[in-house]
């Protein structure tokens, strides 16, 4: 039962591993939409400075408060966005710390195992 319930620890982390990437990738699409959003917000605010200069007048304050706010919103908002995917990334590489076992058989402890069939093996032949 022991390979068993190997196959079934490693087929979870596979699922988890799948899981993380799945949310990585929904998370980078959202980064993606907000900074879209942002983009969009700076044209608009662009758009509306370029026509008051071109009719020689003054931005409404209103209209800039509005707009550069919503500019602020996307941005600060694509920031924190941005923060989680770094947390998401730097805490990807600790899933793989519970796959001990198979460090603990990186340290001599597996090979020995692994060896020892095929030598038992070879000798009997």
């Amino acid at each position: 039962m022991g390979i068993w319930d190997k196959l079934q620890d490693e087929l979870h982390r596979a699922g988890r591993a799948a899981q993380g990437a799945i949310d990585e990738g929904k998370l980078r699409i959202e980064i993606f939409r907000v900074r879209q959003l942002a983009d969009k917000a700076a044209q608009a605010l662009g758009y509306a400075v370029y026509r008051a200069r071109a009719g020689n007048e003054d931005m409404d304050a209103a209209a800039w408060d509005r707009l550069a706010g919503t500019l602020r919103e996307h941005e600060a908002e694509a920031k924190k966005l941005e923060e989680q995917l770094a947390q998401s990334t730097t805490s990807a590489p600790e899933q793989p710390a519970p796959a001990e076992p198979t460090a603990a058989a990186a340290d001599g402890s597996a090979p020995n195992q692994d060896a020892n069939p095929p030598a038992a093996g070879a000798s009997g032949a």
